[in-house]
């Protein structure tokens, strides 16, 4: 079988490249490169996968790529929540018109392509789900300004105004994306869902949640939290946390990312369907700063710095149920395991912390609380 994967130099593409050739398929790979996530050409690129170092956006190397192809692995994109809310025109070409340019070839020219995975983001949910001990399951909006500069961190219920409890948030909780590259996500997946049902081609969107790993950039200050604070330690740096450090995420390692993806190319049940790709376990940014300073043995502490980034959200963690029930997904890497071996790859990488820079953009532009 012909595979093309997108993004596939990148972190979790690359793993994804590997596991195809691995099973015994022929990988075909567009990557530009991006320079704020690659100093350098890879040294982990398989050697058995053919490599087009193109712009996702040329629609040329787009349809030269697809040729002969049967499941495309769309994972190319601009990624970070931050960066997005003023690189607008970038983010909305790189994520929203690719996939436009994508769909467009595989609708107008003919072609052997009998799957399409797409690579969401739990950023779409914005807010993760809640429940009130009056009102039951809410869906609360972000908190507002106000609240947020009482420092008054969690979340309320929109209906009596109670403080409310996380709880695992489904694929049927509404979307409200409260940032452009959450947008362009919703924009990614809502796309190639309706053209793949409109044309019979078989569409499965993976919502990741906080996917971290090896491979994951060292040097972007707008990728996942782990890199960043990997990058902060291994410059003797404490990691900054905004808010209390008590929100939280769910946490997933690449290689269960990789997991989900191979099975929903090979499970025809997952044909137009939307999984969350998580592991329904709430861990705080404080803690995974504290894991980390401690496998790295340094005797840094955590900066809770007690300010707000705008658009941020307190909770969201996965429910997994119907990754699990359809497709037999099931994590096999819990937090500590996967960090370690993050650690472990991280203590051989360059590191270049760029943290402070990156959130002197956001402040200059009203983005972080002053």
């Amino acid at each position: 079988m012909k595979n093309l994967v997108t993004g596939g130099a990148g972190f979790i593409g690359s793993h994804i490249v590997d596991k195809l050739v691995e099973m015994g398929n022929e990988v075909i790979v567009i990557d530009n490169l991006e320079q704020q996530v690659h100093t350098k050409k890879p040294g982990y690129l398989n050697s058995e996968a053919q490599y087009l170092f193109a712009d996702i956006r040329d629609e040329s190397v787009l349809a030269k790529a697809i040729e002969g192809v049967e499941v495309i692995f769309h994972e190319a994109a601009a990624v970070g929540v931050g960066q997005s809310m003023y690189q607008i025109k970038k983010y909305v070409d790189v994520n929203t018109m690719a996939t436009a340019k994508l769909l467009d070839i595989l609708v107008n020219n003919e072609h052997e392509v009998k799957k399409l995975i797409v690579a969401s983001s739990m950023s779409v949910y914005g807010e993760g789900a809640y429940e009130c001990e009056d009102c039951g399951i809410v869906y609360p909006a972000l908190r507002e300004e106000n609240q947020l500069r009482r420092k008054e961190w969690e979340m309320k219920c929109p209906n009596c105004g109670k403080v409310v409890m996380p709880i695992p948030t489904s694929e049927d909780k509404p979307l409200h994306p409260t940032s452009i590259y959450a947008i362009t996500k919703r924009d990614q997946e809502e796309m190639c869902l309706t053209i793949g049902k409109a044309y019979g081609i078989p569409t499965v969107a993976l919502r990741y949640f906080n996917v971290y790993g090896l491979r994951q950039s060292l040097n972007n200050p707008y990728t996942g939290v782990c890199a960043i604070f990997s990058s902060r330690i291994k410059n003797d740096n404490p990691p900054l946390i905004f808010e209390d450090g008590l929100q939280t995420r769910d946490f997933v390692s690449v290689h269960d990312v990789v997991q989900a993806n191979i099975l929903a190319m090979e499970k025809s049940n997952a044909n137009y369907e939307i999984f969350n790709v998580g592991t329904e376990n709430a861990v705080s940014i404080l803690k995974v700063a504290e894991i980390l300073i401690k496998l790295y043995n340094n005797d840094l502490k955590p900066k809770v710095m007690n300010k707000y980034r705008t658009g941020d959200i307190r909770h969201c963690f996965a429910d997994i149920s119907r990754i699990k029930n359809k497709l037999g997904f099931k994590p096999k890497f819990s937090l500590e395991e996967g960090i370690k071996e993050l650690v472990e790859w991280g203590e051989k990488e360059e590191a270049v912390d760029k943290f402070e820079e990156a959130h002197e953009e956001l402040f200059k532009r009203g983005l972080v609380e002053k």
